[in-house]
């Protein structure tokens, strides 16, 4: 694990809409830090807030912070981190034949630049499989560029198991995988979103 996750103790809860600057920002730089690899996955400027504030008032993005921040008031860091998990199947990529409600998709993974390498990404990956599990549902699935093979690459090594490409002109993303939900435990975070579960039941 990445020195960052030893020496900052990190906490993944529910986004806020307080929180929407921060996250435009971590979404900002990971788009233009992708433009500069030559990936066109996501808009260079990020996304406008119209796309991200329906994810927060859903309830379905989740943001990973440096619990150390909360000791400076007056710092306004973006998250960590941040991952959206939902049941919308994107109906351009997922027909009926997958069975689109047998999992939870991710959207929106990104982690900060200066905590790349951390593992984060991988631990986000194994929390959703993780809530996929808990919900009863066989897989997560995602959909990521068709023209990054280094992307897809990392997602097989983490077993995804490439279901088919879609080749749509009007969309930079196409390339569907999916991995068996497993009840997985992370030690990378600590899990605030577990209160809600327990106070909710």
């Amino acid at each position: 694990m990445h020195t960052n996750t030893l020496l900052h103790p990190l906490a993944l809860r529910r986004a806020e809409p307080g929180d929407l600057p921060g996250v435009l920002r971590l979404f900002a730089d990971t788009s233009e830090w992708l433009h500069r690899q030559g990936v066109r996955q996501w808009p260079r400027q990020g996304f406008g807030p119209e796309r991200i504030m329906p994810l927060i008032e859903e309830r379905v993005l989740y943001l990973l912070d440096d619990e150390l921040r909360y000791l400076d008031p007056d710092l306004a860091a973006p998250p960590v981190a941040t991952i959206a998990l939902d049941g919308h199947a994107d109906p351009e990529f997922w027909t009926p034949a997958d069975e689109p409600g047998a999992a939870l998709y991710v959207h929106k993974l990104a982690v900060a630049r200066p905590w790349s390498g951390s593992g984060l990404g991988d631990a986000l990956l194994d929390w959703a499989g993780a809530a996929a599990f808990a919900a009863g549902l066989p897989y997560v699935r995602l959909d990521c560029a068709k023209a990054n093979p280094r992307l897809q690459h990392y997602y097989r090594s983490r077993g995804f198991q490439h279901v088919r490409t879609v080749d749509l002109p009007h969309r930079a993303s196409g390339a569907l995988f999916q991995r068996r939900s497993e009840d997985l435990v992370t030690m990378a975070f600590r899990d605030l979103t577990l209160a809600e579960l327990i106070t909710a039941a």
